[in-house]
């Protein structure tokens, strides 16, 4: 279970938080919820999304469950240096699609004393470490890590296995396209596909 930092007194200190794990796993949820928090304590926050997304709504974060919270699409993670204004907590979805500028944009934010609040696939279709992913977990001072079900055994999901036969790393896609899996349904998918 997350336990949220204590805000320094003395100091505006910032730190960075990944939310990760596979689709369907409620990375999204978990982000939303934090800001929620973050909101009723009255901290200013900001929420970035890449602009590629558009799966729900061209600018909301939204879940799964179809909560959502009111974001700024960017094009370049570079951007939110220059959007984000004097927030004390930044959110940012689907890290996975940014760029890998995203990890020295986040260590920035830290150092400037803003909380960051990271959500993102930690793997690709293929089972892989995804974009800037890795490295914004090495580099957290929180990582949480959410699990789905999985679709074909119900025991715990850690991976997003693809349905169909599209190559291109990014493709967004739902339930039509994508399934929570764990680690054994997902290699015996990936064998069957070869």
């Amino acid at each position: 279970m997350f336990i949220e930092p204590r805000a320094h007194t003395d100091k505006r200190k910032g730190w960075i938080e990944v939310v990760c794990g596979s689709m369907f796993s409620g990375k999204t949820e978990e982000l939303i919820r934090r800001l929620n928090r973050a909101k009723i304590a009255n901290q200013k926050i900001e929420i970035f999304k890449p602009s590629v997304d558009i799966r729900y709504d061209e600018t909301a974060v939204v879940s799964h469950n179809q909560n959502s919270i009111h974001s700024t699409p960017v094009n370049s993670s570079l951007n939110i240096l220059l959007m984000c204004g004097d927030a004390n907590v930044i959110g940012i979805d689907e890290a996975q699609f940014f760029d890998n500028e995203l990890v020295f944009v986040c260590e920035k934010l830290a150092e400037q004393g803003v909380r960051v609040i990271v959500a993102g696939l930690d793997m690709d279709y293929l089972g892989k470490p995804f974009g800037p992913m890795p490295a914004l977990m090495a580099i957290a001072e929180y990582v949480t890590k959410v699990h789905a079900i999985c679709m074909v055994c119900n025991d715990i999901a850690t991976h997003t296995y693809r349905k169909t036969d599209d190559n291109n790393l990014v493709m967004l896609g739902e339930l039509d396209t994508y399934e929570a899996r764990c680690r054994f349904c997902f290699n015996d998918g990936m064998k069957s596909k070869k």
